[in-house]
């Protein structure tokens, strides 16, 4: 038995390590690789939406609002009823496919999960801190409704851009990060270590605790606590960290990190998180 294992293993390696598995996005998994992946990724959206409390769903002012949210953020990759999905998400592996049978498939619970936080190597993004908890609902709610929509019904509700939701409310100030100075930080470093990875800041910069690659785009942010400088002008501190996150080229127009529409509150927490290691 532990003879096959190491058989086993080292016939995987040695697949693993000579690089003849294609990883091109115009081959497709092998159906045993695909089937896998999918089959643990149900049961992995299963268990972690398993304590998700649905809310009262299917108000019609909420499905409207949802399927405006589903044109402006979701059909671009998933279509809809005689839409087709844009060019990319045509092209992705896997095809993200598309969702008038999701409510059929899935709870809703679990299709609020997977907007939410995504799949990860997958290319579904994750909405969390793109829409706030009422707008990830009515794009749930409005995903119920789907499959009883023709061509027409669907152009007709998605016709309508939806305005800016409502922020969520802040986080309680208290209890407090501490930052590696011993300095009492505002904000949520638990919270930061998430969301900084929804503004892709790991694409750029290596930061502790957060897994990427090794790039090398941006300077690693590994012990920043500990400069006196930031951005090469201001004085290290929260405040002028969330300055820079916010709007680094208002510092310094020259600067090649882009705005990338950080708030305040994900400001807050990140910087937080930064300024704790």
């Amino acid at each position: 038995m532990l003879a096959a294992a190491g058989v086993g293993a080292a016939a995987g390696f040695a697949l693993f390590r000579s690089g003849l598995y294609n990883v091109a996005a115009t081959t497709p998994h092998l159906q045993a690789v695909y089937s896998l992946l999918e089959r643990a990724m149900r049961y992995s959206v299963e268990h972690h939406a398993s304590t998700v409390a649905a809310p009262r769903l299917g108000e019609s002012a909420q499905v409207l609002r949802g399927a405006g949210l589903y044109s402006e953020h979701c059909a671009q990759c998933h279509g809809g009823p005689g839409t087709a999905p844009a060019a990319h998400g045509m092209s992705m592996q896997p095809a993200p496919g598309p969702l008038v049978d999701a409510s059929a498939r899935w709870k809703p619970r679990e299709l609020y999960w997977i907007t939410r936080h995504g799949i990860k190597m997958s290319g579904m993004p994750a909405w969390e801190v793109r829409l706030n908890e009422a707008d990830t609902w009515a794009v749930v709610a409005f995903l119920t409704q789907l499959p009883g929509l023709d061509a027409g019904a669907y152009r007709e509700m998605t016709r309508t851009r939806p305005g800016p939701g409502a922020q969520d409310l802040p986080l309680p100030a208290s209890p407090r990060t501490v930052s590696a100075h011993g300095e009492l930080l505002r904000g949520d470093a638990g919270r930061g270590k998430r969301v900084l990875a929804q503004y892709a800041c790991q694409s750029c910069h290596r930061i502790p605790g957060i897994t990427g690659s090794d790039v090398n785009v941006g300077r690693t942010l590994d012990d920043l606590a500990k400069r006196r400088i930031i951005a090469g002008l201001l004085p290290n501190g929260q405040d002028n960290l969330v300055r820079w996150i916010r709007n680094p080229q208002a510092v310094d127009p020259d600067t090649a990190m882009p705005n990338m529409g950080v708030t305040e509150r994900d400001a807050l927490d990140i910087s937080a998180y930064l300024l704790s290691r």
